[in-house]
């Protein structure tokens, strides 16, 4: 039972940390949107698409929670070792850490680029390849969630 908990908390951490980077930072991002539209609402399709950019942690977050609980199913739900746990709960955190920082830099770097777009509409793609640049380590993070939860046995 130990260990099915342990595993449980590390899928947790994934979902809930990678969640809360996502709803800090799509917040910092709207934001600055709300600011930028207020002075000209036509500009509020591109802002959204830059409000909605750090929400994918969110996402992956949930991805890795699925993952997590499928290595726990095929583990053995009711038999789970305390060691495999603890090796679940490792494997979640590379996504519940760089889900959690990512998503909050990722909402600065948006919501820069809102100011961005209010002063020079054409170059909101500079503006979000800053951005993506930031979604590379969430991705990241969710590779090496996945390649370790692969690993254990």
């Amino acid at each position: 039972m130990e260990g099915l908990m342990l595993a449980m908390a590390g899928a947790a951490l994934a979902a809930g940390l990678a969640g809360t980077g996502s709803a800090v930072g799509t917040g910092i991002a709207g934001q600055a949107a709300t600011g930028v539209v207020a002075e000209d609402p036509e500009k509020f399709g591109r802002l959204l698409l830059l409000q909605a950019l750090p929400g994918t942690q969110g996402i992956y977050g949930i991805v890795g929670l699925f993952l997590a609980i499928g290595k726990m199913g095929a583990l053995g739900m009711g038999a789970m070792s305390v060691a495999n746990g603890w090796q679940i709960l490792f494997a979640c955190l590379p996504l519940a850490i760089t889900g959690l920082t990512s998503g909050i830099a990722q909402g600065k770097v948006s919501g820069a680029a809102c100011g961005l777009v209010a002063k020079r509409p054409d170059e909101m793609g500079k503006g979000m390849i800053f951005a993506i640049v930031v979604e590379t380590y969430a991705v990241l993070g969710l590779l090496g969630t996945i390649l370790l939860l692969q690993n254990i046995s």
